[in-house]
């Protein structure tokens, strides 16, 4: 299930702190700048809602951390999540199968990042979209999401990360001003 939330501007940080476990209020006191500290808190409020109507959890979860920082969440190894957050929106994925998700705000791209991290048909995706800005961060969070539901984080070469192998829903918020995709395992 997926849980989005795009009024950054109308979230109260101050009311949300004592819903935040320990861990979680000291990672988000941790960011220099309050539109960090304010995503941060969302994607955890975002979690505990999430966990609260598909599994029922009421208390504030704790997370441990993979090999290569994937959070899981103590005490429930069956529960699969996954957060991101972007300068419009913050999102967050559960499921009871390993998942990825990642948001992004539409910016404009440089051509060298594109032939870095693109491979040649992603590369002429990009250039004869009508929209080529999105088009970019539409593959990236995709390419993010994938390696979020892995959980091997950035790998050197990004140009190989989209297999087929994997069921992506992407959404495109243009008006808004961000894109999200989640990744699933395919069958």
């Amino acid at each position: 299930m997926i849980y989005l939330d795009d009024d950054i501007d109308g979230f109260d940080l101050e009311s949300a702190l004592p819903l935040l476990s320990e861990q979680r209020r000291k990672q988000v006191l941790r960011f220099k700048y309050e539109l960090g500290r304010k995503t941060c808190a969302m994607a955890y409020i975002l979690l505990r809602r999430a966990l609260h109507e598909e599994y029922g959890i009421d208390e504030a979860p704790m997370f441990e951390y993979g090999e290569h920082g994937k959070p899981y969440i103590v005490g429930h190894p069956d529960i699969h999540f996954n957060v991101s957050h972007c300068r419009q929106a913050v999102v967050c994925a559960v499921s009871d199968q390993p998942v990825g998700i990642d948001v992004e705000s539409i910016r404009e791209y440089k051509d060298s990042l594109v032939h870095y991290t693109m491979n040649e048909e992603e590369v002429s995706q990009i250039e004869h979209a009508e929209r080529p800005d999105v088009e970019f961060i539409r593959l990236w969070t995709m390419k993010e999401a994938v390696l979020k539901l892995s959980g091997d984080g950035i790998s050197n070469d990004l140009k190989t990360v989209l297999t087929g192998n994997e069921v992506i829903e992407t959404t495109v918020v243009a008006d808004k001003g961000y894109v999200w995709s989640v990744a699933r395992r395919g069958n």
